[in-house]
């Protein structure tokens, strides 16, 4: 993991490149709470500028995540491109898109800002395409689904009094 240490007092004039490849052990080194598995590149492209430094992060490939319907593993493409400000002071600090680093030290560890952005580019809803489900599991939920429940309802024959009273339903 001290491939994703950057000395900030090491870099020269101009843009520095680097890459980098995300795999599983990142994932296990990081102890990611949301993504455990994945396959990625990184290319972060480090500006040295008057007032500090410009973090370009391009990030691409896919991870592996659960379905929300099925909870087979599924794969998500992966491509986002972010952008932070780092700067060096006192203290270690990180606010919105601008971290401080303590000059005494001057190291940032982009390891962390690295899963973020990965984990931000995730939807929010992850299920497979039509189709791709686990059969097993498909089917379990369509038996026990609540809108299959309510629909076994309507069908019972319903006594003609009460019917009267759907009516009235606004």
């Amino acid at each position: 993991m001290d491939t994703f240490k950057i000395d900030l007092e090491q870099l020269g004039e101009g843009v520095t490149t680097l890459e980098f490849s995300i795999d599983d052990r990142f994932f296990e080194v990081i102890d990611a709470p949301d993504v455990r598995r994945g396959k990625l590149q990184v290319r972060l492209d480090i500006e040295k500028t008057i007032a500090g430094f410009e973090f370009r992060f391009h990030t691409e490939g896919v991870v592996y995540i659960p379905c929300d319907l099925c909870l087979d593993d599924m794969s998500q493409p992966i491509e986002t491109d972010n952008r932070i400000l780092v700067k060096l002071g006192t203290a270690y600090s990180d606010n919105d898109d601008t971290v401080t680093v303590d000059e005494n030290e001057g190291i940032l560890d982009t390891a962390w800002l690295i899963y973020e952005f990965i984990a931000l580019a995730i939807p929010i809803k992850h299920v497979h395409a039509p189709g791709k489900c686990n059969p097993a599991m498909s089917k379990m939920l369509s038996e026990h689904s609540a809108a299959r429940s309510s629909e076994e309802e309507e069908t019972k024959a319903v006594d003609p009094r009460w019917e009267k009273l759907k009516n009235l339903k606004i």
